[in-house]
C-alpha cells in the first residue's frame, strides 16, 4: 500500500538525487525541467498553484519511494496526471504505479470533480503504457509529441480516460 501527501521543499534533494541524468529526468518529467535540476528549478516548482505535487510513500515501511503530480490541462473540465517516478529503483516492479494511478485518478474525479483525466507517456515506455491501459486509459492518437533527448527522438502518446470509463472499469474488476 502506498499514500500520497504533499511535496516541498525538505523532498527536493531526494527528487534531484533520483533525477540523475537527462533520460531519467526526461521521462519522469517532460520538458518541466532542465538537467542538472536544482533547488531553484524545484522552487519555482512547488510556487506554481495550479500544480499538485505529491511524494509516494511506501505504508509497508513510511520509506518515501516516488513522485507524482495532478496538472490543468488545455480541455475544458480535465486534468494531466504527470510526473509519476518510483524513484527507488528496488520498489519498481512492485504494483505501485498502479496504486499511485488510481490514487491521482480518484482525487481528480471524486475531490477536484473533473471528467477526464489524460497523461503523457513515452511510446517505448511499454510496462507504463500497459499499466495505464489496464486501468481503463485509450490511446488518443490524435496527441503526440517528440522530444530530443541526448540526440534522440523520443515520441510521447496521450492516453485519456473518462470518469464513467473508470467506474465501468472498476466494476468489471470487482464484479
Amino acid at each position: 500500500m502506498i499514500a500520497i501527501e504533499k511535496f516541498n521543499e525538505k523532498d527536493f534533494r531526494r527528487l534531484i538525487n533520483w533525477s540523475s541524468n537527462e533520460e531519467t529526468l526526461t521521462q519522469f518529467a517532460g520538458a518541466i525541467f532542465t538537467f542538472p535540476l536544482t533547488i531553484e528549478q524545484l522552487n519555482e516548482y512547488v510556487n506554481n498553484e495550479q500544480r499538485l505535487s505529491f511524494k509516494v510513500i511506501n505504508l509497508n515501511n513510511g520509506n518515501v519511494i516516488g513522485h507524482a503530480e495532478i496538472s490543468p490541462s488545455e480541455e475544458e473540465n480535465t486534468v494531466k496526471i504527470c510526473r509519476i517516478l518510483i524513484g527507488e529503483k528496488n520498489q519498481r516492479g512492485k504494483g505501485y504505479g498502479k496504486e499511485i494511478i488510481k490514487q491521482l485518478l480518484d482525487k481528480s474525479f471524486n475531490e477536484l470533480n473533473k471528467e477526464k483525466v489524460e497523461l503523457n507517456v513515452f511510446d517505448w515506455n511499454i510496462c507504463a503504457i500497459k499499466c495505464y491501459e489496464n486501468i481503463g486509459f485509450k490511446i488518443n492518437s490524435s496527441k503526440t509529441s517528440i522530444s530530443i533527448v541526448n540526440g534522440k527522438k523520443w515520441k510521447a502518446i496521450n492516453m485519456q480516460i473518462l470518469k464513467n470509463n473508470l467506474k465501468q472499469n472498476t466494476k468489471a474488476n470487482t464484479g
